[in-house]
């Protein structure tokens, strides 16, 4: 059977490289994701620090102040992203254009947020690649960067760069880069958590949007918890055969309908032993597990440890 969540040798490393003037939206879009993976994984996946040029405070534009953790020159990792959002055009001066060209070597990939495609772009580090900004800023990024292969897309992804339009299309990356590195049905869990309008997002610069019959079927799913409905009853819902629904699903999520809603009432069993002071029979019911000894079982095979054991840890 195939795992929902790919195990790392070792969490991945982020930058988060901040200016003053930086989006609490679009920081936020970025790192809860990642924090949400590690939770629902049971496993650090993901690990990050928040930079500046010289590590002192950095202010949003709401007034959020944000103490780095280290300074650029010191940081290194598998992807850096570059947020400073507004005011940007103030932060393009030698030390920043510097600092970004000596951490191409330090960092496996660098991602312009925002507006972070103007520095990576003033830094001559997104000539010949395909980029984004965030749509205001288009037309004169266009104008400003010949080189530059500009497109108006949410997202895009051109080999070691990553550009990003704005602070609700970096949400949609980092699921794409969770489902890419963790398999998208990790993906599909933190965009639940986060009660998404969809499941999986639609995006620009990855695999292709998830089927809406697929979408559809995932709802039904998720209404239908407690009371657990057939597999072919849901086929039979969406419009599609089993058979159908089974290969769309494979292709799209990894996994097929049955261990997909599976996952789903486990992930409420689990929500329900941690946060609840339910009895495990009663867990059981709610995820509809008729034998508390049904959903252990299942439980352990799942995440690794008994209901009991992780209440009591």
């Amino acid at each position: 059977m195939q795992k929902w969540i790919k195990s790392p040798s070792a969490p991945q490393q982020f930058g988060v490289l901040l200016f003053d003037g930086f989006s609490n939206h679009c920081l936020a879009n970025t790192v809860e994701p990642l924090r949400a993976a590690n939770t629902i994984a049971g496993q650090k996946l993901y690990d990050w620090n928040f930079l500046s040029l010289d590590r002192t405070p950095v202010t949003s534009s709401s007034g959020l102040q944000v103490a780095p953790h280290q300074t650029l020159q010191d940081a290194r990792g598998d992807i850096l992203f570059v947020m400073p959002s507004y005011g940007f055009r103030a932060h393009g001066g030698w030390r920043t254009l510097a600092g970004l060209r000596a951490s191409a070597g330090r960092y496996a990939k660098l991602a312009g947020l925002d507006t972070g495609s103007w520095l990576l772009a003033l830094a001559g580090l997104l000539d010949g690649h395909r980029a984004t900004i965030h749509w205001e800023e288009l037309n004169s990024f266009t104008e400003r960067f010949p080189d530059i292969d500009t497109r108006r897309e949410r997202y895009i992804i051109d080999r070691k760069r990553i550009t990003c339009s704005g602070a609700m299309a970096a949400f949609d990356l980092v699921l794409h880069l969770v489902g890419q590195d963790h398999g998208q049905a990790l993906a599909l869990e933190v965009a639940q958590l986060f009660m998404t309008r969809n499941s999986a997002r639609s995006h620009s610069g990855g695999a292709g949007a998830t089927s809406g019959y697929v979408n559809k079927a995932l709802a039904l799913m998720q209404e239908n918890l407690e009371t657990p409905l057939a597999i072919t009853e849901i086929a039979r819902r969406v419009g599609r055969s089993h058979k159908a629904l089974s290969v769309r699903m494979h292709a799209e999520l990894g996994a097929g309908p049955a261990q997909v809603y599976r996952r789903l009432r486990l992930n409420l069993a689990r929500k329900l032993v941690t946060e609840t002071d339910l009895t495990i029979a009663e867990v059981a019911l709610r995820s509809g597990y008729d034998d508390p000894s049904a959903l252990t079982r299942a439980f352990r095979a799942e995440f690794g440890v008994t209901p009991r054991t992780l209440r009591a840890g």
